[in-house]
């Protein structure tokens, strides 16, 4: 069993550096950046563990604003991550000024007592989770290779301890067509907004056919320049979304078809983008997440039952690809938004506030003492020891 010593000093840790935690969370919501683009968050977010003595590698994976920041030297590594993207137009609705925070505070935490425990502590700056796929592109680069367990949180209105998440994918659909004058000679053109068009109806009536979970939605980037001239270009961005990777993967083959009978309705060529990687469905570690769930109530917090959590309407994330690979949990922890939910002003203005502030620390102090629960059970860290062996041997 865990010791009450390693458990209070990590949690003394993070309250003793309360201040800096929120200070860094503030900082962070008050300049957004977008994904691939967050120099300054990454280097906000690194600044604390490198003052600790934490030894910082820059461009983690060859991504320019991704890092990892290790302490100890413990067999047992493992993996706090950080996010720290916004979204456009409305910054930190996703609070992800929180997650970095709560992330630095909790491999502070953890640095006081690596040696004791046996742990080697990496902070990972992970970019681009709202569009891009960082997680994805740093599991494929080897980042996370060595790597036994890994944690995070996530802000939104309500507590939940085994966080769920759908797997999606995303596509840009470009048409081409023939411009040509619209009253002229519009018989002389090919109009790709036609093949926009019908595409857009056939999803729409193919979501009567659906299985449950699955979700398609999406937006017109491009619907041409002018009334006057029949678009030769014409652009979709569309998502899908499914409870799990292979119905995503049999879907992505049904809007796929639609996306083709635009072009062959209108006339029109085209091709399908993948601008990032597909995110995997989150699958949280039970035992982890049952710790944490522990250290929630603890904290005074009543995450909502078991028997709920896969039914509730999750997003996506690429932590979801990590889950995949090695055990993890992703969190939600409770944010007072007055009724808002994530990616709406009003949560943009609540990840600043006093409820987002002691997220932060609540949030350091929940993970980083289900890190020490993990340390300290024989059982289990033999379990994420031995998965992390295999992988290596794999």
């Amino acid at each position: 069993m865990p010791t009450h010593s390693a458990l209070d000093s990590v949690e003394n840790a993070v309250r003793r550096r309360g201040s800096e935690l929120v200070e860094l969370s503030h900082a962070i919501h008050a300049e957004p950046e977008l994904a691939f683009a967050e120099y300054r968050s990454c280097a906000k977010t690194q600044a604390l563990v490198a003052e600790r003595g934490f030894e910082v590698t820059k461009a983690a994976g060859g991504l320019d604003t991704a890092f990892r920041a290790d302490f100890g030297s413990g067999p047992l590594v493992v993996g706090v991550c950080a996010e720290y993207d916004a979204l456009p137009g409305i910054g930190h609705a996703c609070g992800h000024n929180i997650i970095a925070a709560s992330a630095v505070g909790t491999a502070l935490a953890l640095a006081e007592v690596a040696d004791e425990l046996g742990l080697t502590v990496a902070l990972i700056g992970t970019p681009a989770e709202e569009a891009g796929g960082g997680k994805a592109l740093l599991l494929e680069a080897g980042t996370f290779d060595d790597v036994a367990a890994a944690v995070m949180l996530h802000p939104g209105p309500t507590d939940i301890a085994a966080a769920r998440s759908l797997a999606l994918s995303e596509v840009i659909v470009d048409y081409r067509g023939k411009e040509s004058h619209a009253a002229v000679a519009p018989f002389l053109g090919i109009n790709a907004a036609d093949a926009v068009t019908v595409a857009q109806v056939a999803i729409g009536l193919l979501r009567q056919q659906l299985a449950p979970g699955q979700l398609v939605h999406g937006i017109v980037t491009n619907g041409g320049q002018a009334v006057n001239v029949i678009p030769g270009n014409a652009t979709l961005q569309y998502a899908m979304r499914a409870p799990e990777i292979d119905s995503l993967r049999e879907l992505e083959g049904r809007a796929y078809a639609c996306f083709a009978a635009g072009a062959l309705a209108a006339g029109c060529e085209y091709e399908i983008d993948t601008p990032s990687p597909a995110y995997a469905e989150l699958r949280p570690d039970d035992w982890l997440a049952e710790i944490c769930r522990a250290e929630m109530r603890r904290l005074g917090r009543e995450p909502i039952a078991p028997e709920y959590e896969k039914t509730l309407p999750m997003g996506s994330t690429d932590m979801g690809n990590v889950t995949h690979v090695l055990p993890g949990i992703h969190p939600v922890i409770g944010v007072d938004a007055g009724g808002a939910t994530v990616h709406q002003r009003a949560f943009a203005a609540a990840a600043a506030g006093p409820s987002a502030d002691r997220a932060v620390v609540e949030g350091a102090v929940m993970l980083a003492r289900t890190v020490v629960h993990l340390a300290q059970d024989g059982t289990e860290r033999d379990r994420v020891l031995a998965a992390a062996q295999r992988r290596v041997r794999a």
